[in-house]
């Protein structure tokens, strides 16, 4: 009986202001920065999650956020060498630093890649000044493309954050936006539609977005773009080159173990008690202020039943464009795949499911309506 691989998210919830599509969990920065305090809280965090884990070594960290290159290099490096000292890496560990052009010094990428960081994931979001202006960003076009051509050159694995649907925003500035990122060649690229999420300015206050013809314009023809430069998408945001995939994103999508810790993060641990697997979810108080006393840091855990599992195991299994084996349903789930076996049958008669019995992947029906999929499993 194997557990699942097992990766680390990290959360620095600070950000020089917050954006008004944003709803993660990332608050104004202080004038001063408690890093010290900080980075000594997620190794006591990380302390606590420890008897969990039963040894497994990380497969990948991933360091989010909130604006974590707001860090200096000397306490991202703190960070790494505390998780180093407490739980072994695998040979081949990913390790991603999210980072903002509008935080972007030369050094300070150096000094990121000198702390153990390997691939760099950098929110653009778009090359055109206007529409940064309208998102709230806090950078301009000329320190987009510096950082972006700097982590190219720096870092083995880059992603470029880019989003699409603007607030006016024409078919022709999205897919401007997507080819100027082509041209810089990262090795990885996220690029998805802006949606309105609740708790965000934009909800209170909805700006006007392109109409569903010019955003159906955009997707197809940067399909197209993406295709032609050599990236495949893998997962519904996600377009990578041979080789390059986000090991981190994938271990979420194939239904793998995470330790979370930082303010608001969020973990998914399995373990066995006897032949039975117990899947376990916790998560962290979302207040940086109330996050630095260890009594109120564990915000909540809760164990995913049975009847859970096939819906949580499908809602990352068929974002991936190729799916998963059925044989990893049984082996992340512990439950048989006879258990859901009407329900693939329903899906695979509505075309929304491929036909191959060994592998559960959505069709390309099944990616259009990924929602209506999903809620097969809902039962």
């Amino acid at each position: 009986m194997s557990l699942p691989p097992l990766s680390l998210y990290v959360h620095i919830p600070w950000c020089v202001r917050k954006c008004p599509y944003c709803d993660f969990n990332s608050h104004a920065a202080p004038e001063q920065l408690p890093e010290d305090a900080y980075v000594q809280a997620l190794m006591d965090d990380l302390d606590s999650e420890l008897p969990l884990i039963q040894g497994r070594p990380l497969q990948s960290i991933f360091i989010g956020g909130g604006t974590p290159s707001l860090f200096s290099a000397q306490a991202i490096g703190q960070i790494l060498q505390g998780v180093a000292a407490r739980t072994p890496f695998a040979d081949d560990i990913e390790i991603t630093l999210e980072a903002n052009p509008g935080t972007f010094e030369l050094a300070r990428f150096e000094g990121f890649k000198a702390a153990g960081v390997n691939r760099l994931s950098i929110g653009i979001q778009s090359f055109n000044a206007e529409h940064l202006q309208r998102l709230g960003r806090i950078h301009n076009p000329v320190e987009a493309l510096a950082a972006a051509r700097a982590a190219v050159d720096i870092f083995p694995r880059v992603n470029l954050d880019l989003m699409h649907g603007l607030p006016e925003q024409t078919p022709a500035q999205a897919l401007a936006d997507l080819q100027q990122a082509l041209e810089i060649n990262p090795g990885h690229l996220s690029w998805y539609q802006l949606t309105i999420e609740p708790n965000t300015e934009f909800h209170a206050r909805p700006p006007s977005l392109p109409l569903d013809e010019a955003l159906w314009d955009i997707q197809e023809q940067g399909q197209t773009l993406l295709e032609q430069a050599g990236y495949r998408q893998y997962e519904i945001s996600a377009y990578a080159r041979p080789a390059q995939q986000a090991r981190h994103n994938l271990n979420y999508w194939q239904f793998g173990d995470y330790i979370g810790i930082g303010a608001g993060a969020h973990g998914k641990l399995s373990r066995y008690e006897g032949e039975q697997l117990v899947i376990e979810r916790r998560h962290k108080l979302r207040q940086p202020k109330g996050y630095f006393d260890p009594t109120l840091r564990l915000a909540g855990q809760e164990i995913i039943t049975a009847d859970e599992r096939p819906f949580e195991f499908m809602l990352n299994a068929l974002r991936l464009t190729d799916g998963v084996t059925a044989e990893l349903f049984s082996a992340r789930t512990g439950l048989p795949l006879e258990n859901i076996a009407p329900l693939l049958q329903q899906a695979r008669q509505r075309g929304l499911l491929v036909q191959e019995p060994n592998r559960l992947a959505p069709t390309l029906q099944g990616r259009l309506f990924l929602n209506d999929l999903l809620e097969l499993f809902l039962d």
